[in-house]
């Protein structure tokens, strides 16, 4: 009995993870094959278009403008970081928060779905562009939806959830 929890577990964390990484990879494909880098495509006219758009820095451009290896070593071990906190976050997760480690779960697929971009080309791949007239919110992609729902989750879960003591 004790082995099918933990395997319940772990399947929840592989299936939800691992449909946020197929999904992401897949939409990047799909952005990669058919818009040039740069190009948009109108989807609903004034506010949201898909934009090729490959980007070296972190969340919302952050250190872009940094020196790409230097980039890569960073945000590899960064990443690398925070995936292994957040299974230790998963698997620490008590079974009454299943909100919460599905949040984790998504955060966790998101952090791989990225990470993959950055080994494959050394930048990661966003093509989610919103926006009102010049104002842009900085374009982002699945991974980076899945992760901000996470967190959403995991915050929620902070300030309105009892803590496990």
């Amino acid at each position: 009995m004790f082995l099918s929890k933990i395997d319940a577990k772990y399947r929840k964390l592989a299936c939800v993870a691992g449909l946020i990484i197929i999904i992401d990879q897949i939409t990047k494909a799909v952005i990669l094959s058919f818009i040039p880098l740069y190009r948009s495509i109108a989807v609903v006219p004034g506010f949201f278009s898909l934009t090729h758009i490959q980007n070296p820095g972190g969340a919302f451009g952050f250190m872009s403008n940094q020196s790409s290896s230097l980039l890569n070593i960073i945000f590899l071990f960064v990443v690398s970081l925070a995936i292994c906190l957040v299974l230790y976050f998963y698997i620490n997760t008590p079974k009454k928060y299943n909100l919460l480690a599905t949040g984790f779960a998504l955060i966790f697929g998101g952090a791989i779905g990225n990470m993959i971009d950055r080994i494959r080309f050394g930048k990661v791949v966003d093509f989610l562009d919103f926006y009102i007239g010049n104002f842009h919110w900085p374009a982002f992609n699945v991974a980076d939806s899945a992760i901000s729902v996470g967190i959403v989750i995991f915050l929620f879960h902070l300030l309105f959830k009892k803590m496990p003591e």
